[in-house]
């Protein structure tokens, strides 16, 4: 990179940095460290919401997987469909359920609804499948930020790691979510800009060869994911992909942390609104990206014999070493940067959380007693325990096999299901009974980790139903045999179809509802209109 591109990125790091020093320097417990008072607005929640799913592996990811990758192509986009119906489920059923405890970590709502075990089992699961996540999400992304800076891998993910956990370890979760508005911000506009350099140099003059036409089909109706077919076909994809996002949104901490510091229930709701609204132009902006290389790799037969002998990923690093001037250069390479920090920085600050609020509160009750000043410090000190082991497991890993980023997230799919299962259970089950969380936890696991070692022709993302329905109705049938205490109909007990109605945002339910179809009808329009 030439010395404007150095100078944009080592500003834009420094300037983060800043920020969660001016934000962090005025906290005073824990509350503002982890919930911000509660008075983030819903707006920038969903933002940072959809900020921290679009990671760098999914900016340089989507558009090899549409150009390049076997079998690809835009039915990458059948993802999204599932996005605003799990934003009803959570909406209705899981907001008033996470925050009903009223404290930092969502895991805090199982041990008074089923037992301490029931917690501590739930946060376990996270803290080890969110921390090993994070440090495939930062290798994935050095591996790419390398080329571009032309610096070894071990010293890109030194200098991504170490700056999102200064900042976050400093800022806490305000940082956080402000320096996730900007990211995106950032991201948004470096996709823009690669969009015009490709159309620019094709002298915005697009056609699409036969060869290319079912590369640009939507809808993959041709396999059900059970027989050993495309993995990415729509059944797969759009009913794994419903279960997965209510538990990334609904049941992890790394993201319902933020619909916890919302001031109300109405708030957290509308957040969602507002990311469910925002995530799918953003796709959308980088599947562009993708459909538009498609000519570009025609138009440029030197650039395909480059990335030819390369993995699909490497074509938008590629792209950007190549024909992106310099200055601008620095743009996207920040941008890529603030994809990746936009991941980091909310799974170390929960990550915090939970091992204070979930584990060691419960292994050394005397913490509760000590000054609010002396949780603050102890609580940045967790986090920069996590940012080093995320940065030591990255630098671990970067000597693995390739396939770890598919097995990790093969480990999320088989987990995902069933941790979303025991919330529901938590909020439709008619007893206090701890045996059937976490006896239904592990059924559900159990039936995921069968699928994967005997039936390798089921589509994994499958998993996420398998494992939801295996522990909800395991816990089901355990607690119909438990002699347990019934249970009044609250948020902490079980609710009814029309109790829940009652009580639900029914004009957000509604948007959500609307955009669903406008995202279905889009899709339908760019899958018969492009060929």
């Amino acid at each position: 990179m030439a010395l404007i591109d150095w100078l944009i990125v080592v500003s834009y790091m420094a300037c983060i940095v800043a920020m969660g020093y001016l934000v962090g320097r005025r906290y005073s417990d824990q509350n503002d460290y982890y919930l911000a008072g509660k008075k983030i607005p819903s707006w920038q929640i969903g933002t940072s919401l959809s900020a921290n799913q679009v990671s760098a592996v999914s900016l340089v990811g989507a558009p090899a997987f549409i150009a390049l990758r076997e079998s690809g192509g835009l039915k990458w986009l059948q993802y999204e469909l599932a996005v605003p119906a799990a934003m009803i489920f959570i909406i209705v059923l899981l907001v008033p359920l996470v925050r009903s405890a009223g404290g930092i970590s969502i895991y805090q709502y199982l041990e008074s609804r089923f037992g301490e075990e029931t917690r501590v089992a739930m946060s376990s699961i996270f803290l080890v499948s969110r921390s090993l996540a994070s440090a495939v999400a930062l290798l994935a992304t050095s591996y790419i930020t390398s080329i571009c800076l032309g610096i070894p891998l071990p010293a890109t993910v030194l200098l991504t790691g170490l700056v999102c956990f200064i900042y976050t370890s400093i800022g806490g979760i305000k940082a956080d979510v402000l320096t996730d508005i900007i990211q995106l911000v950032i991201l948004w506009i470096s996709s823009f800009v690669m969009l015009f350099l490709i159309l620019d140099s094709l002298r915005w003059n697009i056609s699409f060869s036969g060869g290319m036409k079912a590369r640009l089909l939507v809808f993959d109706f041709s396999s059900s994911g059970f027989s050993g077919g495309d993995i990415f076909s729509f059944w797969p994809m759009y009913f794994g992909g419903f279960f997965l996002y209510i538990s990334y949104y609904g049941c992890d901490q790394s993201q319902a942390q933020r619909l916890l510091s919302a001031d109300s229930d109405r708030k957290a709701a509308k957040a969602l609104v507002f990311n469910g609204l925002i995530r799918f132009p953003l796709v959308l902006t980088y599947c562009a990206l993708g459909i538009f290389f498609l000519p570009f790799i025609e138009a440029n037969p030197e650039f395909l014999a480059k990335i030819h002998i390369m993995p699909p990923d490497y074509l938008v690093p590629e792209f950007i070493r190549g024909y992106v001037p310099a200055g601008i250069r620095g743009v996207i390479v920040a941008g890529i940067f603030a994809a990746t920090m936009s991941s980091l920085d909310s799974a170390m600050n929960s990550l915090s959380a939970s091992s204070w609020n979930d584990i060691l509160i419960k292994m050394f009750p005397r913490l509760e007693r000590i000054a609010a000043r002396r949780k603050l410090s102890l609580s940045r000190a967790i986090t920069i325990f996590w940012g080093v082991f995320i940065i030591a497991s990255a630098l671990y890993m970067a000597g693995s096999s390739s396939t770890v980023i598919e097995l990790v997230n093969k480990i999320g799919s088989a987990f995902y299901g069933p941790i979303a299962g025991v919330f529901t259970l938590g909020l439709m089950s008619a007893r206090k009974c701890q045996g059937q969380a976490l006896w239904g936890l592990t059924l559900g696991i159990a039936v995921n980790i069968f699928l994967w070692l005997g039936f390798p022709c089921i589509s994994w993302m499958w998993w996420n139903l398998t494992g939801f329905m295996s522990t909800v109705i395991a816990g089901f049938i355990i607690g119909s045999l438990s002699t347990g205490p019934r249970l009044q109909h609250s948020t902490a007990g079980p609710v009814t179809i029309r109790g829940l109605l009652k009580g639900a945002p029914m004009g957000m339910v509604a948007a959500m509802a609307i955009w669903h179809a406008i995202i279905i009808a889009a899709c339908v329009c760019i899958h018969f209109r492009l060929q």
